[in-house]
């Protein structure tokens, strides 16, 4: 199973990055980073280790859709690490059954290592391999979407 990392080094403390990132005081901020996925990307539930987080969007159709997900370890300012459990089809949840079985061990793991008043967050993606090329593509672009927010807030 292939683990693709992305990295970029944030000119500002791990907690800010920390923060921005998950949109703890503003969803706005998650919302503008992972925009560069979906245009119309946001999050419902919860960030705590343990607890059910749906990723959402709107699909090409129109139609609430998304990742069903877990928070599998939240360290503040550290490590937060996702593990998928299903997809959000039409506004239903399906986390059982062949269509989800590929996403059992799928995480998105996000290291945030601060030196000097900067901070490296370094993402690992375990699983989707049928979607690297993307992955390749997309993530880079999308950290350095983190970034300028960050940076300029």
């Amino acid at each position: 199973m292939s683990k693709p990392q992305y990295k970029e080094t944030i000119n500002t403390s791990a907690e800010k990055v920390y923060n921005t990132m998950l949109g703890l005081k503003n969803i706005k901020t998650y919302e503008a980073w992972t925009a560069v996925f979906n245009p119309t990307s946001t999050y419902e539930g919860s960030w705590n280790k343990g607890e059910k987080i749906l990723f959402l969007g709107t699909d090409k159709d129109g139609n609430r859709a998304g990742m069903v997900s877990e928070i599998a370890e939240n360290i503040q300012n550290k490590f937060v690490s996702i593990r998928h459990v299903g997809i959000l089809d039409k506004g239903v949840e399906i986390t059982s059954g062949e269509g989800v079985a590929n996403l059992a061990n799928c995480f998105e793991n996000y290291h945030f290592e601060e030196e000097n008043g900067q901070t490296t967050l370094m993402v690992e993606i375990t699983g989707f391999e049928e979607h690297q090329e993307y992955f390749n593509s997309t993530y880079p672009k999308a950290l350095a979407k983190l970034k300028e927010i960050t940076e300029s807030e």
